[in-house]
């Protein structure tokens, strides 16, 4: 074993290095942690703890510690490494459809609509289990009845064929035993449980939605600057409704 002093602001710091514990080791942790970042940047970032860019005052200075070894809370890869490991993720998961023969709809359509497109962008991180959408749609059904709803949008790329959709051929609207569904005109309320999500109603709060892989709440509270963890809201500018929000949520479960 190789052991290192180095010089830093808290107390005194002693890094021993291996030289028999390569990589191959942790090469399972590693392919679950490098799905959650887009970048390397983004991946050394989450090893940087709040009192190292106190002390250091860099956030550039804490990634290249990290990097070389002497800060963090995990295993590091080298950039070379993540890489290389995201590219062989990828290839597995092209595989894995192929495998399991899963078809992604919105990529044999061009010329989609904003709304339609936006649903293509989120069709494979979905149907893989990487990204759990909710989607809040507001407009008129065929009736000409204003309804409103909350959408596990998993759910139903898994029990639906989105053929439909994507060709134009049907309008997709909330459902009745979407997790939620009201109808302005009629007073109709509705709200149920999905394969990805629970339905908790609160008096102060409204409606939560308790994601059942990783236990966090989507609160889609448009008051509130972010509707949970590892979850965005985004809303959509398009003519084709009256009010289009898409709340993404990252399921990250740590072993």
């Amino acid at each position: 074993l190789l052991s290192l002093f180095v010089w830093s602001p808290w107390p005194l710091v002693v890094v021993r290095y291996n030289p028999h514990n390569t990589m191959n080791d942790t090469t399972a942790s590693n392919s679950v942690a490098v799905t959650d970042f887009d970048t390397y940047e983004e991946f050394l970032d989450s090893q940087v703890a709040p009192i190292d860019l106190y002390y250091l005052e860099d956030e550039e200075l804490a990634r290249q510690l990290v990097e070389l070894g002497f800060r963090g809370n995990g295993e590091v890869l080298s950039r070379e490494e993540f890489q290389t490991k995201k590219a062989e993720i990828e290839q597995a998961r092209s595989a894995q459809r192929a495998k399991d023969d899963i078809a992604l709809i919105g990529e044999t359509y061009e010329d989609l609509t904003p709304f339609l497109a936006a649903i293509a962008e989120r069709e494979e991180s979905n149907r893989i289990g990487k990204l759990m959408t909710i989607l809040f749609i507001r407009d008129k059904n065929k009736k000409g009845q204003e309804v409103s709803g909350y959408i596990d949008l998993a759910d139903r790329l898994e029990h639906e064929d989105f053929e439909v959709y994507f060709s134009g051929k049907k309008k997709l609207l909330p459902r009745q035993h979407d997790l939620s569904y009201y109808n302005w005109d009629t007073q109709t309320a509705l709200s149920s449980s999905s394969m990805n999500y629970t339905v908790i109603a609160t008096e102060y709060e409204g409606l939560l939605f308790k994601n059942k892989k990783d236990r966090k709440v989507v609160n889609v509270d448009p008051k509130l600057d972010r509707p949970g963890d590892t979850s965005t809201r985004t809303k959509l500018q398009t003519d084709e409704y009256e009010q289009v929000i898409f709340y993404d949520h990252v399921a990250r479960v740590t072993a």
